[in-house]
């Protein structure tokens, strides 16, 4: 029986944390599948598959977006950034990361990776946020864990040492 055209698998391209990354995807495969089980990056994690987690946010194309509602052929020939390149561009924890483990703003971690990813965009737009907006931001993460205090102070504090060390470099 001949396989029909809705269901052949379509090469995709796309920079994965930096570097290019190919695999093959049928039409109605999701980014969260491709990016864990075709290209092996695990730390964008599935949580409820409707959107509404956050488990699953990457950023595409430098802004933040739910993988678990994106096609992977919508990738194809984008910028995909994931838990894993935030490290890899540091050489070791980033401020963000490291912030959260001062802070104590994960226990579980499942909802961790998301999380960051989030802020990262977010903290990019708004280098200087209130309590507020960052409690805005992160509405729309699920966390059972932490009560999302401890997460708001390590963003809180980031934000305030990257001002600082702007400031100083505008003095400088």
């Amino acid at each position: 029986m001949k396989r029909l055209e809705r269901d052949a698998k379509h090469a995709i391209t796309l920079t994965l944390n930096g570097s290019e990354r190919r695999g093959d995807a049928e039409p109605r495969m999701l980014l969260t599948d491709f990016l864990r089980h075709t290209l092996g990056q695990t730390g964008t994690h599935v949580g409820c598959e409707h959107g509404v987690c956050g488990a699953c946010t990457v950023q595409i194309d430098g802004v933040a977006a739910r993988a678990c509602l994106t096609l992977a052929v919508q990738a194809d020939g984008r910028r995909v950034d994931t838990v894993e390149g935030l490290s890899a561009r540091e050489a070791g924890m980033n401020d963000l990361q490291l912030a959260f483990r001062r802070h104590h703003a994960l226990q579980c971690g499942f909802c961790t990776a998301g999380i960051l990813m989030s802020c990262t965009d977010f903290l990019q737009r708004v280098p200087d946020p209130s309590e507020e907006q960052v409690r805005d931001m992160l509405s729309g993460h699920l966390c059972r864990c932490t009560g999302y205090t401890n997460i708001v102070n390590a963003v809180l504090d980031v934000a305030s040492e990257r001002n600082n060390a702007r400031r100083k470099s505008e003095h400088a």
